[in-house]
């Protein structure tokens, strides 16, 4: 999702609430096995994340602060052009241990294999 680096967090939050809601009605569900779905709560509380080590996904995230009711921009918050972030639901936006459960894509060699 593209958003504008000069808008609040609050409004991104809203925006893509209003698209999950959209693309998943039934709730996230996850690729890998065993799948799971995750129903989006009634009144979602997000946190959001970005790599602890760039381009290194298998060193963690790390939670970015938005501010107060979400007020910070994404640049306020130390985001770039092109970042990656990554959002989990929460409790409370005063929840300090988050766990960012991302999913990468996976090269399949034997994808590769079969057309070659």
């Amino acid at each position: 999702m593209f958003t504008d680096a000069q808008a609040p967090m609050s409004e991104i939050t809203k925006e893509l609430l209003e698209l999950l809601s959209e693309r998943y009605p039934e709730g996230l569900t996850t690729v890998v096995s065993p799948l799971k779905t995750m129903a989006i709560p009634a009144n979602p509380k997000l946190a959001y994340g970005v790599l602890n080590v760039p381009n290194d996904p298998s060193r963690g995230w790390k939670r970015i602060k938005t501010g107060e009711d979400e007020s910070s921009t994404p640049t306020a918050c130390g985001l770039k052009n092109n970042s990656i972030v990554a959002f989990t639901f929460v409790s409370g936006l005063e929840d300090e241990d988050v766990l960012f459960e991302v999913e990468w894509p996976k090269d399949d060699d034997e994808m590769y294999d079969q057309a070659g």
